[in-house]
């Protein structure tokens, strides 16, 4: 009896996925090398470096290519608004980084945008030889997917530098606080997390609240903010990140921008944040 219900438990598995998941998230190839051999790229030059431009389980991406990668091939991992603001990365690729990215426009760190990364991660760290180990940058929306991919791939994240990030999606884009919000992209949040309105109030896995596995595996983090932001305000993001996780013993760096809003983001001179990369990243 017992081998009869293992076996019908195996097949619905096999037929429907793992309860919880998403039917629709990608799936991963059966011969990845060959896959991912198959990939056509188009090369050009950002910024002084080779470009490559690619598609990736149906995603465009981009990866810029240092001039002279440093040993163990570190990287960074830009997981929204590639080129806005690209200082840091700019200064990171004359430095032996590689920069990557992988367009997940609309998906709000949700589940299906989880798992493209995951197999972005793959290909990226097992078929062009990057640091197992990433460095996260998640610029405003994009603080959902560094953190919600960190918390579950610790082991995988040497660092994560956030840039007026959504740390709570209550307050980006549901306007809960007193952020301005985004009712459309509110919905559009809720149907991707396949949510209710109060089911998404009363979600607790967001980055505010899912601390402890980055604490757990001693990942530092670097925000960067304006304290004048009105569209992801520090008090319902930032600061209760730094607050919580101080509380964990974990390490953060928060540097403030006196009157600055939601933009622009990053620093005039990315210094700080080129030292915290060259700080944790084995180069």
């Amino acid at each position: 009896m017992k081998v009869f219900l293992l076996t019908i438990i195996v097949l619905a598995i096999a037929l429907n996925g793992v309860p919880g998941t998403t039917k629709n998230a990608p799936q991963r190839p059966k011969s990845l090398h060959k896959y991912w051999s198959s990939i056509a790229m188009k090369s050009s030059t950002w910024n002084g470096y080779e470009r490559l431009d690619f598609e990736f389980e149906g995603r465009k991406c981009i990866l810029a290519l240092p001039s002279s990668p440093a040993q163990n091939k570190p990287w960074i991992w830009r997981t929204e608004f590639f080129d806005a603001w690209p200082a840091a990365d700019i200064a990171l690729l004359g430095k032996g980084f590689h920069v990557a990215y992988i367009n997940m426009e609309n998906m709000y760190g949700g589940p299906v945008g989880l798992k493209h990364m995951n197999l972005f991660y793959d290909y990226l760290t097992r078929e062009r030889g990057l640091s197992k180990k990433v460095l996260l940058e998640g610029f405003s929306r994009g603080g959902l997917f560094a953190y919600n991919w960190a918390a579950r791939n610790a082991t995988k994240v040497a660092g994560i530098y956030a840039d007026a990030p959504v740390c709570d999606f209550k307050s980006w884009p549901g306007g809960k606080g007193h952020g301005s919000g985004s009712p459309e992209e509110w919905d559009r949040l809720k149907n991707v997390y396949n949510l209710t309105e109060q089911e998404a109030i009363d979600y607790k896995y967001n980055p505010i609240d899912n601390l402890k596995p980055l604490a757990d595996a001693h990942i530092p983090l670097l925000h960067v903010c304006g304290d004048s932001d009105d569209v992801v305000p520090m008090d319902e993001n930032t600061s209760i990140v730094a607050e919580r996780y101080r509380k964990l013993s974990g390490s953060i760096e928060v540097i403030s921008k006196p009157g600055c809003g939601h933009h622009p983001h990053s620093l005039e001179d990315p210094t700080p944040i080129v030292n915290f990369a060259l700080r944790y990243v084995k180069v």
